[in-house]
């Protein structure tokens, strides 16, 4: 059997490498998430760190997923009365801002918002453990590393994530009131009872449903490229957390986004 040129073979042996790596990833990202939710149910439960990452996860991102919202929310107001006035349905407007934050823009950017704040810092918190060899000692001591890590956010994200994304919601409406009806003229009672009769049970559960996948892949991420910086080959110590945190961030946004569109196909 004849040898593909070196010319042709250097391209196929680079591509070829690169899948084979892409897939090892895949793998041991989800053997990690798997470990990690069967570690949830484990005895005993680590109830007082799971609160400790509910509240650094969930409470310390109210402030900015609140101003994250509220602008969100009046641009589309302002966006939303300029485009329907055209076509004389501004009454409209408390539909259109309602449904586009609850289906699609509550639950992408209160995940996107929270990867910003607390994944990296998840990110580099594992980093730093491992390059420390922190890590290293913890299994030494005969604890599970990935339970005593990475179970507890996992499990506070299915619960803050949500929680979150509800508020995101209930803020963005209100934002939307204040562009709509105090600065552009949209009686407040037109505005909230499009708001009423528009959203249906369906919306709320399809953006929560959203908001629990984001959360468990923003974790993941996160807490995967921390725990495993040391095998970085592009650097070690130091640069390999800040490359680690760094990736993290990045592949978990285009991941949100990735997902929202399969979840919307599926949800729609």
């Amino acid at each position: 059997m004849m040898e593909p040129p070196a010319t042709l073979a250097a391209p196929l042996h680079t591509l070829g490498a690169k899948i084979i790596f892409i897939v090892r990833e895949l793998g041991r990202l989800a053997i990690f998430f798997t470990r990690g939710v069967v570690h949830i149910f484990s005895y005993p439960i680590q109830f007082s760190k799971f609160i400790d990452q509910l509240y650094f996860i969930g409470m310390k991102s109210v402030l900015v997923i609140c101003l994250t919202g509220a602008f969100t929310g009046m641009v589309l107001g302002f966006q939303g009365y300029y485009t329907l006035v055209r076509f004389g349905s501004e009454g409209i407007l408390g539909t259109m801002v309602a449904l586009t934050l609850i289906r699609e823009l509550g639950p992408v950017l209160t995940a996107i918002m929270i990867t910003g704040r607390a994944g990296s810092a998840m990110a580099a918190e594992i980093g730093i453990m491992r390059i420390s060899e922190q890590i290293d000692a913890l299994e030494t001591m005969g604890i599970n590393s990935i339970r005593f890590l990475f179970s507890p956010r996992l499990l506070a994200s299915f619960i803050s994530f949500p929680l979150l994304t509800a508020i995101f919601d209930a803020v963005g409406i209100f934002g939307g009131y204040l562009t709509g009806s105090l600065l552009l003229g949209i009686s407040p009672g037109i505005y909230f009872y499009r708001v009423e009769y528009s959203v249906q049970m369906v919306d709320i559960n399809g953006g929560f449903i959203k908001a629990v996948v984001f959360g468990a892949v923003v974790v993941t991420i996160c807490c995967f490229q921390g725990y495993y910086t040391h095998t970085r080959k592009e650097g070690f110590g130091a640069k390999g957390v800040g490359l680690a945190t760094t990736s993290a961030v990045v592949i978990s946004s285009v991941l949100i986004l990735a997902t929202d569109y399969v979840l919307t196909s599926f949800l729609m």
